[in-house]
């Protein structure tokens, strides 16, 4: 072989190299085992406590957590939304994590009722009992704690409910096709978890202690994952791993 042949072979592998370093750079792949279940949640539109308008575009390069509650659930909402506020807690200070927290009952739950709950979440303090359940303190409200992370948000309910079913798949119940939708009631204890490509990455029961504490560890991973598709050429796979 010529020494200019192995001048160029070294050259093209030197090229290679460096091309696959930038492309891969941003991306640890240890980050996160988790496999994607859904590869594309849907565009939303919905509406927060503060009467701003949130969509897609706010949840683009964070990492989030879904969830469906209503204000006046005395059944399992406060358990989950204590959970919910551990997770708060663990991730208020990052700035690429947020939490949707959809009403199932927009019908009830006015943009006002939604910021007297926020106000409750993020400012009573979180309680722990001997059976190492979660609470929020009923003691009123005397702060107003600064809230960047933790979203609830209302809108139409056809709309809500969708994303509950094709969005995040965390509906435990099928539909009644027959049933108009004002008639139907979405009560799930499921959490989901959507990474920076708004793909739902973990799905997780928000009563269980050890789910909790998976989804709080597993938040983490995802967070890691840097990688920018667009410096990927067509046909690479969309793959977290």
């Amino acid at each position: 072989m010529s020494k200019k042949i192995k001048f160029y072979l070294l050259f093209f592998a030197v090229l290679l190299g460096v091309f696959y370093f930038f492309i891969m750079k941003d991306y640890d792949f240890d980050a996160s085992p988790l496999q994607v279940i859904n590869p594309a949640v849907p565009a939303f539109s919905f509406t927060n406590q503060d009467g701003k308008i949130i969509t897609q575009k706010n949840t683009d390069d964070k990492v989030y957590v879904a969830e469906y509650f209503f204000t006046t659930c005395k059944g399992i909402c406060p358990k989950m939304n204590a959970n919910m506020r551990r997770v708060y807690d663990a991730y208020k200070n990052e700035n690429d994590f947020l939490i949707l927290s959809h009403t199932c009952m927009p019908e009830v739950d006015s943009i006002p009722l939604l910021k007297k709950y926020e106000l409750k979440m993020i400012n009573n303090s979180l309680l722990k009992s001997a059976d190492g359940s979660y609470s929020i303190s009923n003691s009123a409200v005397t702060g107003n704690a600064p809230n960047k992370n933790w979203n609830f948000v209302t809108g139409n309910k056809d709309s809500l409910y969708k994303m509950a079913r094709i969005g995040y798949i965390i509906d435990n119940q099928k539909p009644d096709s027959n049933q108009n939708i004002a008639n139907q009631f979405i009560h799930t204890q499921y959490f989901a978890l959507v990474d920076r490509y708004r793909r739902v990455r973990g799905i997780y029961d928000g009563l269980k202690e050890d789910e909790v504490k998976k989804l709080i560890y597993d938040i983490k991973g995802v967070l890691k994952e840097k990688i920018d598709h667009t410096r990927f050429m067509t046909g690479f796979s969309n793959s977290p791993t």
